[in-house]
């Protein structure tokens, strides 16, 4: 149970800020948020509205939902008809972290309640999913034709002798059979795990042999950036590699014959059986994904059907402000948790829009072109996108169609200011900003949109419902208008119920309840502001901390990625033997950018002038490019490590960067200092 109290609403000094955007009061009053609200103050003992503060309603709500997790919970379960087929004993029977237990005694089915349109037959005709790859031509499948072929394909998982706790993967793009397979894996009670097809065949072997699926659904290879690749070769080593294979599904994607041995995608989904769902524990395994691997074996993260289910819900419902008539885009590959967050929208009733292709192919306009052709109400995507478009100096509001995007949302890293600038300005005015924080580890977000609130430059709205996020310093004090840990005091659904192949829970433990027992910490630094708003500083881990000064690495891409003659850039502050303390900035360069001393010296005014003097770096070093996991996210870390002397094979797992190459010149630079220090 939180020991937060209840707040008042966050009073508006005199000289606060203006918000970037605020929603209208017919938006508002509209907003499922706004109708959960009243319904739960009516049913459930929320405090009552009041219609002419949406700041102060949220406060409350929010204060409520984290006092009383099982009034928030219960109330959410039953505003959004959650089926149990078995009753639950209690909402939450041990709120302790880690290992909180949640309706006990409940049994469900997530794939039951995403396929729940299909049973409607005013919906049932109308599109679960639009599909599009580089060509630009989109395809639709009903909830109606969804449904039969999950039903098609749970029973083929049957006849293979699939049951429930048997894990089942894919090494699938963002394609329809991608979410067909998903759902009948859940469908039958199996455990569905995923990689992308631009992953590695050691890559992906890493992360499935951990879990030791039964079932392989695979392509022959996919387009991208114009180009085809094929993965026969990687589909064949993937199967030699997982011996607890039974059966292997080929997706023709490029038309080729199925290896020998595999089933025929289309043969296991022509079937017309009944849908069948079979019944689980509320904690029972939905999905296992993937932390990032930089510095060792991925963890296999383990997330529960009911935990997923419920706080999907509350995220595309109440938070998104998803339901039926909603098109939902999230440029995301089958590797990165917002696929699966991708998925949860029909959940909310909505259409999922899926991307096959390149996000800057033919050109960086690709993924404003896929909102305009699907009708796109809600389009989510990176904040390193966006500033790329910035960069880009392109005018999607005038040269796309959108007129239906009511919402862009961002995420995988901090939206700087001027991203949310350039959307207000450059897509439309009444625009809704949310810039969401979470993780892979909830496969949710712990701050992000509210769509009742005014979105305010650099900041998320406020704290999701039911997450108790507070910031806390060192010695385990929350603050507040100062930077501190990201710490949750109350246990989420979502968390993991538990890592794969982790005996008596020590690394689960070790990952987020280490600093402070009974409180998870996440490893970001935020603030909250005095208005119920959150910033997000970056990884705690990779904290620049100069003269005791701390400051977040993503404060300082914002100032040095605003110079156009910047790509990308990486800073990292190591601690040297002798007491001192070394911070070089390395910058991608633009084309046909060059750095001399004129650019050096505009990037440190930059920094010095908009951050900090103390944080202006000792070195500036152009380099070939900056690393990154396989979903995107800039590695600091390891590059530290190698900065410090750490061997290559020791600093980083070889397979979960993007390009090994760029990660070989940063050890080259150390063997190079080491050198010129020797």
């Amino acid at each position: 149970m939180s020991t937060t109290p209840e707040p008042a609403a966050p009073a508006e000094p005199a000289d606060a800020p203006q918000p970037l955007w605020t929603p209208g009061p017919e938006r508002v009053a509209r907003a499922q948020l706004t109708r959960f609200h009243r319904w739960a103050a009516g049913r459930h003992g929320a405090p009552a509205p009041r219609a002419a503060d949406p700041q102060a309603d949220y406060t409350a709500l929010h204060s409520w939902s984290v006092r009383e997790p099982e009034a928030f919970w219960g109330a959410l379960a039953e505003w959004y008809d959650v089926r149990f087929s078995s009753p639950y004993e209690t909402v939450l029977a041990d709120p302790a972290m880690p290992g909180a237990r949640w309706f006990p005694g409940a049994r469900l089915n997530y794939a039951e309640h995403a396929l729940r349109p299909a049973l409607d037959p005013a919906r049932a005709a109308q599109p679960a999913l639009l599909h599009l790859d580089e060509r630009q031509r989109p395809g639709t499948v009903s909830w109606a034709e969804l449904a039969r072929q999950v039903a098609s394909l749970a029973a083929a998982l049957r006849r293979l002798g699939v049951a429930p706790g048997d894990r089942v993967s894919g090494y699938l793009p963002n394609i329809p059979q991608a979410v067909v397979a998903l759902l009948a894996t859940a469908a039958v009670g199996g455990v569905w795990t995923s990689c992308a097809p631009d992953f590695g065949a050691r890559s992906v072997l890493d992360r499935f042999q951990q879990v030791e699926p039964v079932v392989l659904f695979t392509v022959d290879g996919y387009r991208y950036g114009g180009k085809t690749h094929d993965r026969t070769a990687e589909v064949a080593e993937l199967r030699a590699g997982l011996p607890s294979l039974r059966a292997t599904v080929h997706i023709p994607l490029l038309d080729t014959v199925a290896p020998e041995g595999a089933l025929d995608w289309t043969a296991l989904t022509a079937g017309t059986e009944e849908p069948a769902y079979e019944q689980v524990a509320f904690d029972h395994p939905l999905w296992v994904l993937y932390s990032s691997g930089t510095t060792g074996l991925p963890k296999a993260i383990v997330q529960s059907q009911g935990g997923i289910l419920l706080e999907h819900l509350k995220q595309t419902g109440l938070h998104l402000d998803l339901g039926p008539g909603d098109r939902f885009f999230w440029y995301t590959s089958t590797g990165w948790m917002m696929w699966n967050f991708l998925v949860g929208g029909l959940l909310a009733g909505a259409t999922i829009v899926l991307y096959d292709g390149s996000p800057g192919f033919p050109d960086i306009s690709a993924q404003w072109r896929v909102a305009e052709l699907t009708g796109s109400t809600v389009f989510g995507t990176s904040a390193a996108y966006v500033i790329a478009c910035r960069k880009a100096g392109i005018h999607p509001g005038r040269a796309f169609g959108l007129s239906a995007v009511d919402c862009v949302a961002t995420t995988g890293s901090p939206l700087p200011p001027d991203g949310f600038r350039w959307l207000h300005d450059e897509v439309k005015e009444d625009l809704w900003i949310a810039s969401v924080s979470g993780g892979t580890d909830v496969c949710s977000c712990f701050a992000g949109g509210v769509p009742t609130l005014p979105v305010h430059i650099g900041e998320l709205q406020a704290a999701c419902l039911g997450t108790d996020l507070q910031a806390w310093d060192a010695q385990g004090r929350p603050v507040s208008g100062e930077v501190g840990e990201l710490v949750v005091t109350n246990p989420m659904p979502s968390m993991p119920i538990r890592f794969w192949n982790d005996p008596g829970g020590t690394r689960y433990r070790e990952s987020y309840f280490e600093m402070f027992p009974g409180v998870w910490r996440h490893g970001d630094w935020i603030t909250l502001t005095d208005r119920g708003t959150v910033v997000i500083h970056g990884r705690s881990d990779s904290t620049l901390n100069r003269q005791g000064v701390r400051m977040g690495s993503s404060d300082i891409y914002e100032v040095v990625e605003r110079l156009p003659e910047i790509r990308e850039s990486l800073v990292i502050g190591i601690e040297q033997p002798d007491g001192g303390y070394w911070m070089p900035l390395f910058v991608q360069l633009a084309d046909g950018a060059a750095l001399d001393d004129p650019l050096r010296d505009r990037i440190r005014a930059a920094i010095r002038g908009e951050l900090s003097p103390r944080h202006v770096p000792d070195e500036i070093i152009a380099v070939p490019g900056v690393p990154h996991t396989l979903t995107g996210k800039r590695i600091e870390v390891p590059v530290k490590r190698l900065l410090q002397g750490t061997s290559l094979e020791k600093a980083v797992n070889p397979g979960s960067v993007d390009d090994l190459g760029v990660l070989r010149f940063y050890e080259r630079l150390a063997a190079d200092r080491a050198g010129g220090r020797s």
